[in-house]
């Protein structure tokens, strides 16, 4: 086990404005700002460091085989129910949601865009170990 991975510690994302995004994120997500300069702002979020780092016209998108955009990560959220309440709240919120998918596989997604263009994607199946330790912490 020494030699594992053992999870993401932190993710990148390019942003024009360190402390407007910082806000964005605070108040739209709720991420907790532990860090801010004129390059980078470091949030908290999911139990993932968040470094927004200044840079000129970038998103994380990707564009796949087909053509499509593509964002760089899933957050999990606990059943098809959060999912419909986390989308409401980000409509509520003006956040650029998209509508929720049913992709052919268990358990239904949306994404959802910062106002840097990056997106990101949120999934009603929440991994087996969060699962267990969300059980673990409500009993």
């Amino acid at each position: 086990m020494r030699n594992q991975l053992i999870r993401v510690g932190t993710i990148y994302i390019p942003v024009a404005d360190p402390k407007e995004s910082s806000n964005w994120y605070r108040d739209m997500l709720m991420a907790k700002l532990n860090y801010l300069d004129e390059d980078k702002a470091i949030m908290d979020l999911a139990d993932i460091s968040l470094f927004l780092v200044k840079s000129q016209g970038q998103s994380s998108n990707f564009t796949d085989i087909n053509g499509e955009e593509r964002f760089i990560l899933t957050y999990e959220v606990y059943g098809l129910e959060s999912l419909a309440n986390l989308h409401n709240e980000f409509m509520e919120r003006g956040i650029k949601v998209g509508e929720i998918e049913n992709r052919g596989h268990a358990g239904r997604n949306f994404v959802f865009s910062d106002p840097d263009g990056n997106k990101f994607d949120v999934w009603s199946e929440l991994s087996p170990h969060y699962k267990e330790k969300l059980v673990k912490e409500e009993t």
